[in-house]
């Protein structure tokens, strides 16, 4: 199979999430970088590029000229990562859907509503694709989770509850720490800080699993750092369509909380419960029988996906993998004409993860006020 050639716009030097990228992406072979404007500085772009192993010429200092190049060589990349700070996601992906490069973008979609709602027509535009990297819908257990529900293994679904808790914010970080620095400044980020950053995957992830829509939320945010202008915590009544209820907790000031996803449904014959830190382990209870554990191999339909035998554990990076796995799927399909079945988060659930951050900044500003969607 020919790999996909691939470029990536931001992801240099010192960014965590460029390299969990670029791993997911070589997994399992199906893709190859060969292009990138690594950095918003040139010289940190060049150094980052010779660190990456790509060719100086396909190396470039900003994302415009990268996109001219590449729509023009005959070898140029088929596929684009954009990981960028929020505020950028919308341009960078302008460029390169207009030019017919397919995009992967890291969450959210972009910084702002109005943002998001231009990049949607412009995708609607451009015979590209756009995959969103909502990774922990990658995760086994959880699209078998999906396939229980849709099938009605727990019936009418009732309750949902889900949250994702961590501390690392919950002081004010040091002035060099650039993850915390644009994350936290709403110029970059967003409205939204917690509720955008982490808030936004634990949405996707009920919404995902669920198969439901949310009608209306009310939302409780707070700052508690001193001089935060972004929230910090949030706490979210849901109200689905069809009647169901659901609580969404996102935090960054949790003392003792690393990467506490997870995510508890209950229906009216039977209930599931995950956690992202154990990701191969599921909960379910029918009604009026025995708990089970359902193993991400042992599980009926999540062999899909997994890479090594039970036992030997899989998490974040091959759930990562699973979302770039199902793009590179999709990409080959519209090469040939072929419809595709590939499942990956799209532009649509990223408007969505934006309209819910938009959401919950007005009801908050309305002293929790409801809000419908």
């Amino acid at each position: 199979m020919t790999r996909i050639k691939l470029g990536m716009v931001g992801g240099g030097k010192d960014a965590f999430i460029g390299a969990v990228h670029r791993i997911a992406a070589r997994m399992d072979d199906r893709f190859e970088l060969v292009a990138g404007a690594l950095s918003s500085t040139p010289e940190k772009a060049r150094e980052s590029g010779r660190a990456l192993g790509l060719a100086p010429d396909r190396t470039y200092d900003d994302y415009v000229a990268m996109a001219k190049r590449e729509a023009r060589l005959k070898d140029g990349i088929a596929a684009v990562a954009i990981v960028t700070p929020n505020h950028m996601h919308a341009p960078v992906a302008r460029e390169f859907l207009k030019r017919g490069i397919h995009v992967i973008c890291d969450k959210p979609l972009t910084a702002t509503l109005a943002e998001a709602r231009k990049l949607v027509a412009a995708a609607e535009k451009s015979d590209a694709l756009f995959i969103l990297t909502h990774n922990y819908t990658g995760y086994p257990l959880m699209r078998h989770a999906r396939q229980m529900i849709a099938e009605g293994a727990l019936g009418r679904i009732r309750v949902v509850q889900v949250e994702y808790a961590q501390d690392w914010l919950a002081e004010a970080p040091e002035p060099d720490n650039k993850q915390a620095a644009w994350r936290t400044d709403p110029a970059k980020s967003g409205v939204g800080g917690s509720t955008g950053d982490i808030g936004t995957h634990a949405y996707n992830l009920a919404c995902f699993v669920t198969g439901l829509k949310l009608d209306s939320l009310a939302a409780d945010l707070d700052a508690f750092v001193p001089g935060r202008q972004v929230d910090d915590n949030g706490h979210v009544m849901l109200r689905f369509q069809g009647g169901a209820k659901g609580m969404l907790w996102c935090s960054q000031v949790a003392t003792g909380s690393e990467n506490r996803l997870t995510l508890r449904v209950y229906g009216e014959k039977g209930g599931i419960e995950w956690g992202q830190e154990n990701p191969n382990v599921m909960r379910y209870t029918p009604l009026g029988g025995v708990t089970q554990l359902l193993t991400r191999n042992g599980a009926s339909g999540t062999t899909t996906g997994t890479r090594v035998p039970g036992g030997h554990p899989e998490g974040y990076l091959e759930a990562f993998a699973n979302i770039y796995a199902a793009a590179a799927d999709a990409i080959d399909a519209a090469r040939t004409g072929e419809k595709s079945s590939a499942l990956y988060p799209t532009i649509q659930d990223g408007l969505d993860g934006v309209a819910f951050v938009d959401a919950c900044a007005r009801s908050s500003r309305r002293n929790a006020a409801w809000i419908t969607l």
